[in-house]
């Protein structure tokens, strides 16, 4: 694995001593995301969380303006680009890596003209049109697997071996990236849980993170904060998930993540900073 991943502006250490797990910090521009929706949807307001994130250590922020929660229905593009384009000039110059949720070629180009930092694509870059979108420039790609599509996925997903197909998926999709001329330390992998997954899926691929690790030489990206497979397991409605949420991204980082992707920013670099303390003790 590549020591740093490639970031637009920065470079993120993966290994060596001035490595630790990285927090990327969800700031979510739509009033239906299934965890924290609202109708604050005001500039003011989110650069405010954007400044909490920052001062509670997250290492990346990522920006999102349409939901992809089970059952959700596509955002048209000129309402999503009203909603993350202000968003990404203001916090241009904010002192940390800047990602756009998309799978929409056209806001992945403006957002990389606005000097977006990462790209995070829940349909892998395989929609018409964002290959071309993403092959020059330097910015982070993460390539998440989805099977079926947001308004399905949860319907009844069905693999023979999770981690096998998973794996198989990420393999093709970097071959195809990498034809495309990319460069392989802008790459970054995400299970895509509770995207067409049902639990047992879910916690073969979290016991797992470390295989596709290393299969593929790069950096993994585990999404759990609030989702409800944490509910199956411990009962609570998603307002009272931060502990699970918690648990779920050390969890992850145990078994092999590189990055986790939260709500609670300020709560869970403190829980990763007890076990990188710990993991440093030989």
């Amino acid at each position: 694995m590549d020591k740093y991943l490639q970031c637009g502006r920065f470079r993120l250490p993966l290994t060596g001593k001035n490595s630790h797990p990285l927090v990327m910090g969800i700031l979510n521009v739509t009033p239906d995301s299934f965890s924290d929706g609202s109708d604050h949807l005001d500039l003011h307001f989110l650069l405010d969380r954007a400044e909490a994130m920052i001062n509670a250590g997250v290492d990346i922020i990522d920006i999102g303006g349409e939901s992809t929660r089970p059952g959700a229905q596509p955002v048209p593009l000129d309402v999503e680009l009203q909603r993350v384009m202000p968003l990404i000039y203001a916090l241009q110059d904010c002192g940390v890596p800047l990602s756009i949720d998309t799978y929409k070629p056209e806001v992945m180009r403006e957002a990389q003209i606005a000097g977006i930092d990462m790209i995070n694509d829940v349909h892998g870059f395989r929609i018409a049109g964002t290959m071309e979108a993403i092959a020059q420039g330097d910015c982070a790609l993460c390539i998440m697997h989805m099977q079926n599509t947001p308004s399905i996925m949860q319907d009844l997903p069905v693999y023979g071996d999770v981690l096998t197909e998973v794996s198989d998926f990420f393999a093709g999709r970097i071959t195809q990236m990498l034809q495309h001329g990319v460069a392989k330390n802008r790459l970054l992998l995400d299970v895509g849980f509770g995207f067409g997954k049902s639990l047992p899926h879910n916690l073969k691929l979290l016991k797992h993170q470390r295989l596709i690790a290393e299969r593929f030489s790069l950096p993994v990206v585990a999404g759990l904060s609030r989702k409800s497979m944490l509910g199956t397991i411990t009962g609570k409605p998603v307002e009272l998930r931060m502990a699970a949420s918690i648990g779920a991204a050390v969890t992850a980082v145990a078994n092999g993540a590189h990055i986790v992707r939260v709500h609670d920013v300020a709560e869970t670099v403190d829980a990763l900073a007890i076990w990188a303390a710990a993991d440093r003790i030989q």
